[in-house]
């Protein structure tokens, strides 16, 4: 079922110009890292990732592989649906 989920959401990030859905991307990102009380640096520190490379995020300013997406929603515990709306 997460499989089609994926699929269906790959498809749908297909029809947008990518540069167009980082910024909501990102914003999405921050809200669920607020919501769960982490600071950036908490953040990067707990998914391996670097401070900078998460602002870089939540500005709209770093394009992700769909991996380091599903990734971070996993740790967020968050639904995919929810950091990938637009």
């Amino acid at each position: 079922m997460a499989q089609v989920k994926i699929c269906q959401i790959c498809i749908l990030i297909c029809m947008y110009d990518a540069t167009k859905i980082l910024k909501p991307f990102g914003r999405n990102i921050k809200a669920e890292r607020i919501r769960k009380g982490y600071t950036q640096e908490e953040f990067a520190e707990k998914t391996g990732l670097g401070r900078e490379y998460i602002s870089k995020i939540e500005r709209g300013l770093a394009n992700m592989s769909l991996k380091k997406i599903v990734n971070l929603a996993n740790f967020l515990d968050a639904d995919l649906e929810d950091i990938l709306r637009f």
